[in-house]
């Protein structure tokens, strides 16, 4: 039977005149995987940091059992700034210590690329200080995730990860007998990890069976029973729940509920994208020409990120756009965006970008623009236009639209200056859609955006009609919104998967093991392959290695404890000094030799 590892029993917390959680009761037991959702403000973090008891409740009580070890990934690290990544990391382990446990290898190598944390200058010995927030939250999860909790409670984790490490966190995660609560808006993410779903929503959680797919599934069913009275939100779910079943391969894991009753729901629902008869309206407001790009190469600064591209986004076409971060996805839209918005006069290094004549464009960039704070929100969004035209027919007024995004009547009055991060992205795709443009280039658009407001925004693209490329981490998201993936591999080419993002992932494992497979081979022979006798012998020599490392350790020790007591003898000092320089050098030959040997064995 599963130990309950932590109690929730009757909590309660408000902040202001709001109860964000009202009167909860929840458990985690051995071997739990449970995925946290909601919207941006429900209370998801709050849940996850009671859990933790880095917050009090108000009411109630949260109890863990007797000697539970956790580890806790919050919003904000508490890395020391003036340590170095291995000091915070693997503590300072010898060398041959943290190389020869495997755990440590897969982290290091699934996190930041290679053992020699390739992205660093100065790989393990980079201090924290200067690096980015993004390079902090992956230090900050390896260092969680080398650690044996018993519950591992993780606020977005796959932020600031590429799509390969999403990919690999969730292994490991799977792999792992940690049970762990998790708060992310990657749907994907939370099909592959999770065994359990907590909705919290208007003070309330609510828990279901199974991975992300399962949840969808078992709310429309039981929005269906409550008969609720939320129509547009329930029209949502239930389109979400056709595109589960229609648009892409079955995810789901065997549903631990009625799906026949979940079914009746999506039967009149058409498919999500009619994409042929948005391709002819595509045409009419774009004619034939989008952007041509002829013999194009892309540059940042004197590094060459694409050469000789010859590629057509044409009226109509919805591309999602991966690959390894610093191959230049991200400048290719600039280029492409630059050749636009100068009519064609700012041209890329070399090649040539053509740009159709009715071409409006609006770009989504990574970064939330900066707006009056003093401003409203429909006041903000009333700036751009009044009423927006969606196609086919449909038309919302500024004010309905942002209803769509979740601001409601009394939200559209909130100072923009008072909006969450997550918010003013919201405002940010907003205001691009009530300029009515016929080209989006969206750069990472699910940044701090919860899962409610990621179908709301994807239910208004899939009637969009006009061309589209996503720049996106969140699998999901581009499966949802995009017809064709185009890659970026880190060789300044392009290149279609037919077979979307699995494919990516594939192309990228063989190029890492053909990298890997590179040895050089001595000119006059070939490499034979080692007996058994070499292997043994090997062993044998690391044995005996590892026997005069831990020697040595003791001398530096003592040696280290002789100079502090001798500190003001400086002729000792000087000799001690010396002879711990020399066994410095010699312990860092041995552990070069036991690096090879491991090799060997």
């Amino acid at each position: 039977m599963a130990v309950n590892l932590v109690n929730v029993e009757n909590v309660s917390k408000v902040y202001g005149t709001r109860a964000l959680l009202d009167g909860i009761s929840l458990g985690v037991s051995e071997g739990d995987r449970i995925g946290v959702v909601g919207r941006n403000g429900d209370g998801k973090t709050t849940l996850i940091r009671m859990l933790a008891k880095l917050e009090e409740a108000d009411t109630g009580r949260v109890t863990h059992s007797g000697g539970l070890r956790l580890g806790v990934l919050t919003q904000h690290d508490s890395l020391d700034p003036a340590a170095t990544v291995r000091h915070e990391v693997i503590r300072d382990m010898a060398d041959h210590e943290w190389a020869g446990n495997s755990k440590i290898r897969d982290v290091l190598t699934g996190l930041f690329g290679g053992l020699d944390l390739p992205g660093f200058p100065q790989g393990l010995d980079t201090v924290i200080g200067p690096l980015s927030g993004g390079e902090r939250r992956r230090i900050a999860l390896a260092k969680l995730l080398i650690d044996e909790p018993d519950l591992i409670v993780l606020d977005e984790p796959t932020n600031h990860l590429d799509v390969e490490g999403i990919s690999w966190l969730a292994r490991h995660l799977r792999e792992r007998r940690s049970a762990l609560v998790c708060v992310t808006h990657d749907r994907w993410f939370l099909d592959q990890v999770c065994t359990r779903m907590w909705d919290v929503q208007k003070g309330d959680v609510y828990e279901y069976e199974g991975g992300y797919t399962d949840y969808v599934f078992a709310r429309a069913e039981r929005e269906r029973i409550a008969a609720t009275e939320e129509v547009k939100r329930q029209n949502l779910v239930r389109k979400e729940l056709a595109w589960l079943r229609r648009g892409a391969p079955a995810r789901t894991s065997k549903p631990r509920f009625r799906v026949e009753a979940a079914n009746e729901l999506i039967a009149d629902v058409p498919p999500p994208r009619d994409t042929s008869e948005l391709m002819k309206f595509a045409s009419t407001r774009l004619g034939k020409t989008v952007f041509d790009l002829d013999d194009v190469t892309v540059q940042a600064g004197p590094k060459v990120l694409l050469k000789h591209l010859t590629w057509q986004l044409g009226p109509g076409d919805r591309i999602g756009l991966v690959g390894v971060n610093g191959a230049g996805k991200t400048s290719l839209l600039r280029a492409m965006a630059e050749a636009a918005r100068s009519g064609g006069e700012t041209q890329p290094a070399a090649g040539r970008v053509a740009v159709g004549k009715t071409v409006k464009l609006a770009y989504l960039s990574q970064e939330v623009g900066e707006l009056d704070p003093n401003l409203r929100v429909l006041e903000a969004v009333q700036q751009i236009r009044d009423r927006v035209d969606l196609g086919k027919g449909r038309e919302l007024t500024a004010g309905q639209l942002c209803e769509t995004f979740g601001f409601g009547k009394e939200k559209q009055w909130t100072p923009v200056g008072d909006l969450s991060g997550g918010e003013r992205r919201r405002l940010q795709i907003l205001r691009l859609l009530m300029d009515e443009p016929n080209v989006l280039f969206l750069d990472e658009p699910t940044n701090d955006l919860d899962i409610e407001t990621l179908t709301q925004l994807e239910d208004l693209l899939d009637g969009w009609p006009g061309s589209m490329v996503v720049i996106s981490h969140d699998r999901f998201f581009i499966e949802r919104t995009t017809d064709r993936v185009f890659a970026l591999l880190g060789d300044a080419a392009l290149r279609m998967l037919p077979r979307g993002i699995d494919e990516y992932l594939e192309r990228r494992r063989r190029m890492e093991e053909v990298a890997a497979a590179a040895v050089p081979v001595p000119a006059a022979k070939a490499v034979a392959e080692k007996s058994a006798a070499d292997t043994r012998a090997a062993k044998k020599e690391l044995q005996k290695i590892e026997r005069q490392l831990d020697k040595m350790s003791e001398r530096v020790s003592k040696l280290h404890t002789q100079i502090a007591d001798n500190a003001t003898d400086f002729e000792k000092v000087a000799k001690l000094d010396a002879e711990l320089r020399e066994l410095s050098g010699e312990r860092d030959d041995l552990e070069l030799r036991w690096l090879e040997l491991a090799d060997e064995a």
